[in-house]
């Protein structure tokens, strides 16, 4: 793997909170293209932090892209957040659509290999502790930009159907149709997780970075696990969106998700 890259991340929990806080407003809009920060003295009595702190918050949003620093000038917001949003999915169906992420995003396969699966991933996929798995992990990148982490593991007798070289360049889903899975259906649970180090160098981000978890295991028509995926995600990057209807009478009103029509297909 290639040296990390230094990480945008400011250390310290203040000026990372800082950071965060003002790439948020960027993101959004609030702060618009062309506007002028406060300077460092009057951010930090606004966030009650020191001027070091705001200074390496503004040093990681230079970094990014997000503002430019001017020497006797402050810092203008040059706004690439906005522009450049984070990939999107429909949380009603907890996964991005599958034409954006071909069409948006590339993978790189990081390991490729067959052997016993892991206790909670037997579990999950309802299989014999002594059947083995082949099991992958790669990083999906919007650009030359990671933003997940994704680590499958798929019964053997299912993975012989295709190569490493196949999943270095095919979604997983079509090399299971390939396969003539047929997949039915799947349970997903979101989550929160902390970068581990080995994460943080191929997401880019600092070591203990708040990543988005996303655990899947997806069923055939006949009720076989025929994949488990653990999934992380950048959530300056991925995003999952829901829309809501506020339905019922009376006292029994409450909003409920609006579920679009089926997907056909759905990626990592």
């Amino acid at each position: 793997m290639s040296q990390q890259k230094p990480s945008s991340l400011p250390e310290g929990g203040k000026a990372r909170r800082v950071y965060l806080l003002l790439r948020d407003e960027i993101s959004s809009g609030s702060l618009q293209v062309g506007t002028l920060l406060p300077g460092e003295q009057r951010m930090a009595e606004t966030y009650g932090v020191s001027r070091v702190t705001i200074r390496r918050a503004l040093e990681g949003l230079a970094m990014d892209g997000l503002i430019q620093k001017k020497t006797g000038a402050g810092s203008i917001v040059l706004g690439r957040a906005a522009q450049d949003g984070p990939m999107s999915g429909d949380i009603t169906s907890l996964m991005p659509q599958v034409v954006d992420m071909g069409r948006e995003t590339t993978a790189r396969l990081l390991s490729f290999s067959y052997d016993r699966a892991p206790m909670a991933v037997s579990r999950a996929l309802a299989l014999d502790p002594a059947t083995r798995v082949q099991a992958a992990t790669r990083v999906r990148l919007i650009g030359d930009r990671p933003f997940s982490y994704l680590v499958t593991y798929v019964p053997e007798e299912i993975a012989r159907n295709y190569t490493e070289a196949d999943l270095a360049t095919t979604p997983l889903f079509k090399l299971l149709e390939r396969s003539n899975v047929q997949v039915s259906g799947a349970h997903q649970t979101v989550t929160a997780t902390l970068a581990s180090p080995e994460v943080a160098e191929a997401l880019d981000v600092s070591v203990g970075s708040a990543l988005l978890s996303i655990r899947r295991v997806v069923r055939d028509q006949d009720g076989r696990g025929v994949e488990y995926l653990s999934a992380l995600y950048r959530p300056d990057m991925f995003r999952l969106d829901m829309d809501l209807d506020r339905v019922g009478r009376g006292s029994d009103r409450h909003w409920e998700p609006v579920i679009g029509p089926d997907s056909a297909e759905a990626a990592e």
